[in-house]
């Protein structure tokens, strides 16, 4: 194992092993994130376990010297097929929905976060300073969404706030205006680094909140353990974009907080 990985990206390869051996285990995508639309689609179960072993393959693959440049190679594209081909159609078939848009901009946070690893350890297009740039704005552009649909949908929401921790609306609108806070530093460079790593300390804490607890109480559930790992995945994107951020002060800002750590 490679001794110098960095958490973020070792937790990534975490949550995609689980994906993997969740897939291998049931013989199907994950339900929700990776909802295909088409039930009876021709070889669905097939590409299910071919989706389970890229998973697992870039998994195991980012946590090792010899494959990560192959591995991050190999899941970027598989991420961006996520979102475009997932999650993109319902945004083009009911844009008006909000929902929609959040579930593309959940996997979109995900894909920002392997495009990190991908400038950072390919030497092919749109890698290095340029690659980590589209990266952020993938994570700039997705935040909106996210933030927004604590508004839009603030009784279901609240209804995943746990009830040992009470005020639930309070909650629900405080995380929904920090999303959109952090969409608004990142995009104008007002303390960046701030902005990204509160938001993927966010995204963590409501992660550990709603699905923390469910493989424990329910380790049988496959839906428990689905929710943590993709909930999981979108905090790790959020984070690898902040470790982006990582060599500037926690309160600069304009264009010289706008600087580039590679992993």
């Amino acid at each position: 194992m490679d001794t110098s990985i960095r958490p973020a990206r070792a937790l990534l390869a975490a949550a995609l092993i689980i994906l993997g051996i969740l897939g291998f285990i049931y013989g199907d995508f994950a339900p929700i994130w990776q909802r295909i639309p088409i039930e009876n689609l021709p070889s669905r179960v097939p590409l299910s376990y071919l989706t389970a072993l890229i998973e697992l393959f870039c998994g195991i693959g980012l946590l090792l010297k010899p494959t990560l440049k192959f591995a991050c190679l190999v899941l970027l594209p598989f991420l961006i097929l996520w979102t475009v081909l997932l999650r993109l159609p319902a945004v083009i078939a009911v844009p008006s929905m909000e929902a929609t848009w959040l579930g593309a901009a959940e996997i979109a946070v995900i894909t920002a976060g392997g495009w990190c690893l991908y400038a950072a350890h390919t030497g092919g297009p749109l890698t290095g300073e340029r690659g980590v740039r589209i990266a952020r704005w993938m994570l700039i552009l997705s935040l909106p969404a996210i933030g927004l649909a604590h508004f839009f949908y603030a009784d279901q929401t609240a209804g995943f706030v746990p009830a040992w921790i009470g005020v639930p609306y309070f909650w629900t609108y405080l995380t929904g205006a920090g999303s959109l806070a952090a969409c608004l530093g990142l995009a104008f460079n007002v303390f960046p680094r701030l902005a990204a790593t509160l938001e993927a300390a966010m995204l963590g804490a409501i992660t550990l909140g709603v699905w923390g607890a469910g493989p424990f109480l329910h380790p049988t559930d496959r839906m428990a353990w689905t929710g943590l790992t993709i909930s999981s995945a979108i905090a790790i994107g959020a984070w690898l974009v902040a470790d982006t951020y990582r060599s500037n002060r926690w309160l600069g800002t304009g264009k010289s907080a706008a600087g580039i750590t590679l992993d």
